[in-house]
């Protein structure tokens, strides 16, 4: 099989999960040790089978250094689960900053959690002459949360490079109909919007709610609240940022309910920064409702997760499916991988539903 050439916008601890789970799923042939992946493979695509050709990020401390090196530089914080990432000979290239930054992360510069990097910022032209020089089939999205600018800039770059798109983060790409018929237009495929984890708060959230409404029990409120410890959850700290994410998370619950429920009683969103906990995120879940006779029942739940390999898990198969569309001849919205992979697709089905559409896809049976 031919390579699969991706192109990384931000080599935070996302990225880093993503990079150590490809060297080091390579060595693990034994079907016994293929611990932790939805699919080995995928229409003959192996996770090792994925390689970076390009990278941006804005900290000091990556830009100019083999990404192989950057992924285990500060202010990266995720659970090293592999070393020995072979040097790739790509050097992390200073990205455009616009809005990837929240005014207060400059607060932290003294204390090496922020670093800028004073090196000239790409422009639109150096951005689209990467991919295009690198080959790159697919860009992927790993921006904080809340780079609106920053993400459309990428965005544009993608669709004038002819180069796929999966948009990993709460900006609404997939899951806006102009962008959606840009990506349509030049039959360039396009994955989005928000990765959901292999197994996070939304994910549980969405099982337990579909199961509430299959077993007749009537949910009446709920809510989700997270804390984490890394560079993610102290941007989030800006409360303006968090719109679309909040927004995300919460369509993702609501639209499995049997019936909408008033936002009064649902509450879903990132809650805190908590610096010790560094990459592990801590969700809180509580649902109340009525079962059998009108008689009251809760739900009190605790998860605890590693956060970042837990999104290259899914991440690692978003990847793989986008390179089919491209084999395929397949461009626009990927709308059965959305639906599986991401928290607010353009459309959304219960997760039963979009595996069953994802498994079609794979196979060839479905177009998108």
């Amino acid at each position: 099989m031919k390579k699969i050439r991706i192109a990384i916008i931000g080599v935070g601890n996302c990225a880093s999960s993503l990079l150590q789970g490809i060297s080091y799923y390579s060595k693990k042939k034994n079907q016994k040790e293929l611990i932790g992946l939805m699919h080995w493979d995928i229409d003959g695509y192996k996770p090792y089978d994925i390689e970076v050709v390009a990278a941006y990020d804005i900290d000091k401390r990556k830009v100019g250094k083999d990404i192989s090196d950057a992924i285990f530089e500060l202010p990266n914080c995720t659970a090293i689960f592999s070393k020995d990432v072979p040097k790739s000979g790509i050097k992390v290239k200073m990205g455009r900053i616009l809005d990837g930054v929240s005014e207060h992360m400059k607060d932290y510069e003294d204390r090496h959690i922020f670093v800028t990097s004073d090196r000239k910022e790409s422009s639109k032209k150096d951005v689209i002459n990467t991919l295009k020089r690198s080959k790159a089939d697919m860009l992927l999205n790993y921006l904080p949360v809340g780079s609106e600018e920053a993400t459309r800039f990428y965005v544009e770059c993608a669709l004038e490079a002819g180069v796929a798109f999966i948009n990993n983060i709460p900006v609404f790409i997939a899951s806006d109909p102009e962008w959606a018929e840009r990506f349509k237009t030049k039959n360039i495929p396009l994955i989005g919007d928000d990765i959901k984890a292999q197994i996070g708060a939304t994910i549980t959230h969405r099982v337990l709610t579909d199961l509430f409404k299959k077993r007749g029990v009537k949910l009446e409120r709920t809510y989700q609240l997270n804390t984490g410890g890394n560079t993610d959850f102290l941007n989030m700290l800006n409360h303006k940022r968090l719109a679309s994410k909040k927004l995300s998370k919460t369509e993702a619950v609501q639209s499995v309910t049997a019936k909408r429920l008033e936002d009064v009683n649902i509450h879903i969103g990132p809650s805190d920064y908590v610096p010790w906990q560094r990459d592990n995120k801590i969700c809180f879940i509580r649902m109340e409702g009525k079962l059998f006779g009108n008689v009251p029942m809760n739900i009190e739940l605790r998860l605890s997760v590693e956060d970042s390999p837990n999104s290259a898990g899914v991440a690692i198969d978003s990847i793989r499916c986008c390179k089919l569309a491209l084999d395929r001849g397949i461009g626009g919205v990927l709308y059965s991988p959305s639906a599986y992979f991401s928290k607010h697709p353009p459309k959304q089905f219960t997760d039963d539903k979009a595996h069953s559409m994802l498994e079609e896809f794979i196979a060839n049976k479905r177009q998108s």
